[in-house]
């Protein structure tokens, strides 16, 4: 009767069934999800984007994402501009404008982006004038991080925002329609509000 190499029986304890003789334990590496990390070159403690699966084929791709945030709500620049505010005597300029600095605050964490101070200053120092163009002016700003973040070419300007302000209040078109690139970034209304999504930049 032959023997193995190892001088025990063919059909003896650890004999070809991937353990050793002396802890009884498989030989095999065992995988790991740190694996799949360190495969696309990312740190081995980066969690996952659980959201990927959901997302469209055509917004930038996860390669190269340094952060992720939640996507924002595409909104009708006119609707913004012109209609909601309308039909509710104003009221909705300030529920648009705590809802855009709310998202997006949610869109990219790692600045801080305030949301109740901003509504604040349109209701209880526009009497100053000067207090809501200072603020409609950094709004432009926030835009503008938000576009880079999600890296695209950072076409909001500032400065022209705050100056269609003058111009029958189309600034508020204006941002509307500037954020609504950040959300095409990301497959526009095909991706959900809130949707997990990678940052770039």
């Amino acid at each position: 009767m032959s023997e193995n190499p190892s001088g025990g029986a063919g059909d003896g304890p650890g004999a070809g069934d991937g353990r050793t003789p002396e802890h009884g334990e498989s030989d095999q590496p065992i995988s790991s999800s740190d694996s799949t990390a360190s495969e696309y070159g990312e740190p081995p403690t980066a969690a996952p984007y659980e959201a990927w699966a959901m997302q469209p084929a055509d917004y930038p791709g996860h390669m190269g994402a340094v952060a992720q945030g939640a996507q924002m709500k595409r909104r009708n620049p006119l609707a913004v501009w012109i209609g909601l505010p309308l039909i509710t005597l104003g009221i909705y300029h300030f529920v648009w404008y705590y809802k855009i600095h709310a998202e997006m605050q949610d869109f990219d964490r790692r600045r801080r982006v305030p949301t109740v101070g901003p509504v604040l200053v349109l209701i209880l120092l526009g009497w100053t004038v000067i207090a809501p163009l200072i603020s409609y002016y950094r709004t432009g700003e926030r835009i503008v991080e938000s576009q880079r973040a999600a890296g695209i070419p950072t076409t909001c300007v500032p400065i022209i925002g705050l100056l269609l302000t003058f111009v029958f209040g189309l600034n508020t078109l204006y941002y509307q329609l500037e954020l609504n690139k950040v959300v095409d970034a990301y497959g526009g209304t095909a991706t959900p509000p809130g949707t997990v999504v990678p940052l770039r930049a």
